[in-house]
């Protein structure tokens, strides 16, 4: 009852925000929830690497995604956006490497905290400006997106916990069953065939395909952060969403199924928009 209680509250929302939020007020907005699930990520990481400055992950993350996103922008142009990639790269390298260097992060600690921030940093700040970018492409694609996690992610939960018998990850997810994966994807599927019947007015293939690879990669993302939280010994990333654990725990799958969605958008050359 909990769940489905946070789930009626938190959905209504998420929902306001992606289509009364204008441009970067949007921006803001979903990239204080993702650094809310970024704390909730240091928080089960840092006995790994307890005396590394792994709070810049806080600023990094976000200052990221804003680049990202500027470099995404159709006002961006080739020179811009070579220039940002080069930015990039030399942050995930020169930076972070001189930042434990003069931060005199233990010796013992400094690998696992490269891979803390290393991971960390594209990890969150790649989902807050893919679906920023998303919503300046059409509202309506994000929520799309969001159905397709959601309503995957309760079908997974109700098959999975009744009917579910073979384990799809058993020492990751010992709970997570191929009949609940099955379950999650079919329902993605018939969001997006009633999506692009109501939406577009029409039944796209490649849309059709587009959601597909979300939906797997949802399911992906999903085991990832369980690979993380039982890596670490942890059962939730947090607690402040009743029924549900974290924020971490409730975003995992968007923050692997939003930039799949965009880059399969733009790969397939599927058209969003009403003709």
């Amino acid at each position: 009852m909990k769940r489905l209680v946070t789930g009626l509250i938190a959905a209504p929302l998420a929902l306001a925000g992606v289509f009364l939020l204008p441009g970067w007020w949007f921006f803001v907005f979903i990239a204080a929830i993702i650094d809310w699930a970024a704390f909730e990520y240091l928080a089960i990481v840092r006995p790994r690497a307890p005396h590394a400055p792994l709070r810049l992950l806080l600023v990094l993350a976000p200052l990221a995604a804003y680049a990202i996103s500027f470099a995404l922008s159709d006002n961006t142009d080739i020179l811009e956006l070579r220039l940002h990639l080069l930015a990039g790269a030399l942050v995930l390298s020169v930076g972070l490497g001189t930042l434990l260097l003069f931060s005199r992060t233990p010796l013992e600690e400094t690998i696992p905290a490269l891979g803390i921030l290393g991971f960390g940093i594209p990890y969150f700040a790649l989902p807050i400006a893919c679906v920023h970018r998303l919503q300046q492409i059409d509202p309506w694609v994000v929520f799309l997106l969001l159905a397709i996690v959601w309503l995957g992610d309760t079908a997974a939960y109700y098959v999975g916990s009744r009917i579910g018998r073979h384990k799809l990850a058993p020492v990751i997810s010992p709970k997570k069953s191929w009949e609940g994966a099955a379950a999650s994807f079919l329902v993605a599927m018939i969001v997006a065939v009633i999506w692009s019947q109501v939406r577009l007015g029409r039944l796209d293939p490649g849309l059709l395909a587009a959601a597909g690879l979300t939906a797997m990669a949802a399911q992906v993302g999903d085991l990832v952060e369980s690979m993380i939280k039982r890596g670490s010994g942890v059962k939730d990333s947090g607690s402040v969403l009743p029924g549900h654990g974290g924020v971490l725990d409730r975003m995992d799958a968007v923050l692997f199924a939003t930039p799949v969605l965009l880059f399969a958008i733009w790969l397939l050359r599927v058209d969003v928009l009403p003709r």
